[in-house]
C-alpha cells in the first residue's frame, strides 16, 4: 500500500547538478516524496543516486533548480535529516553506547535523558547486551545496527541511506531489511534508500525510482503495493518474484535510455 499523501516532504524542481569541468550528473530532475514513504533509488553506477541523497541532506548544493525539504532549503532542514552511509563510520575508540549517544551529546541533551534515549534505541535495534563493546568486536551487521541507532537518536523525520547493507551477506541483509521496516513502522520516519539490489528495493519500498545515466534523470517510477508489515514470507510469493523480474527488466532498459 502506497502511503503517499498531502504536501510533499521532499521536492526537487528542475534540479541540475554538475561537477568538475561541467560534467552533468543530474539533469532537470523533478521529484516528489511524501511523508511516510519509503522510496528506493535504483540505477546503474554514475546515474546520480548518491548525489540525490547528498542534495537532500545539504552536503552538496544544486547547480540549478530548487530543492525543498518540509518547505525549507536542505541547509535549514538538516536538523530533521539523518544519513546512514555504506560504511558504518563508527568511532573506533568509543563503545557501542557512546557511538549511539554522540548526536545527543552534540545536541546538548541533558545527561539523564541521553542515557534513557540511548538505552531505548539499543533495545530497539537488539544491541543492549553489547552496549559496552567496541566496533572492532562486532560483526558487520551489528556495526550497521549501531550506525542506524545513532542516526535515529536525534528523532529524524527523514532517514537517508546510501547502500547501508551492500557489504553484508544475503541472509544478514534480508534480516536487517526486515528490521529497518519495523523501525520505520515504530518511529514514523520517511526513508530514501539507495541500493543496487532489485530484490531489496522491491521488499522495502512504497515506490522505486529508476534513474537513467549520462546524465542522471528519472527513467521510471514503480509503485510497490504490498501491504505493511512485510516479513520473510513476502519473498516467497510469486507476486514478489514477478515484480523483481519486471523491475530488473526496466532497470536494464535504463542502461540504454
Amino acid at each position: 500500500m502506497n502511503e503517499a499523501h498531502g504536501v510533499p516532504q521532499i521536492e526537487f524542481s528542475s534540479v541540475v547538478k554538475t561537477y568538475g569541468s561541467g560534467r552533468v550528473i543530474l539533469d532537470s530532475l523533478d521529484l516528489m516524496i511524501h511523508k511516510r514513504e519509503f522510496v528506493t533509488l535504483l540505477g546503474p553506477s554514475g546515474c546520480g543516486k548518491s548525489t540525490v541523497l547528498k542534495l537532500i541532506s545539504g552536503l552538496t548544493r544544486p547547480s540549478a533548480g530548487l530543492i525543498r525539504i518540509d518547505g525549507m532549503t536542505p541547509e535549514n532542514a538538516r536538523a530533521t535529516v539523518s544519513f546512514v552511509f555504506q560504511d558504518a563510520t563508527l568511532l573506533p575508540w568509543r563503545s557501542v553506547r557512546k557511538n549511539v549517544v554522540l548526536g545527543l551529546e552534540l545536541e546538548g541533551l541533558a545527561a539523564p535523558r541521553r542515557a534513557q534515549k540511548t538505552a531505548e534505541l539499543l533495545e530497539l535495534v537488539g544491541l543492549a547486551d553489547v552496549q559496552d563493546a567496541y566496533p572492532r568486536e562486532l560483526s558487520g551487521g551489528m556495526r550497521m545496527r549501531v550506525s542506524i541507532a545513532r542516526a535515529l537518536a536525534t528523532s529524524p523525520r527523514l532517514l537517508l541511506m546510501d547502500e547501508p547493507f551492500a557489504a553484508l551477506d544475503e541472509m544478514t541483509r534480508d534480516r536487517l531489511d526486515e528490521e529497518l521496516l519495523r523501525l520505520r513502522d515504530e518511529q514514523k520516519w520517511t526513508g530514501v534508500f539507495v541500493t543496487h539490489s532489485v530484490a531489496e528495493a522491491v521488499f522495502l519500498s512504497t515506490r522505486i525510482i529508476i534513474l537513467a545515466p549520462n546524465p542522471g534523470r528519472v527513467h521510471a517510477i514503480i509503485p510497490i503495493e504490498f501491504p505493511f508489515p512485510r516479513g520473510a514470507a513476502l519473498r516467497e510469493t510469486s507476486e514478489y518474484e514477478e515484480l523483481v523480474v519486471n523491475t530488473s527488466h526496466i532497470l536494464h532498459q535504463a542502461l540504454s535510455a
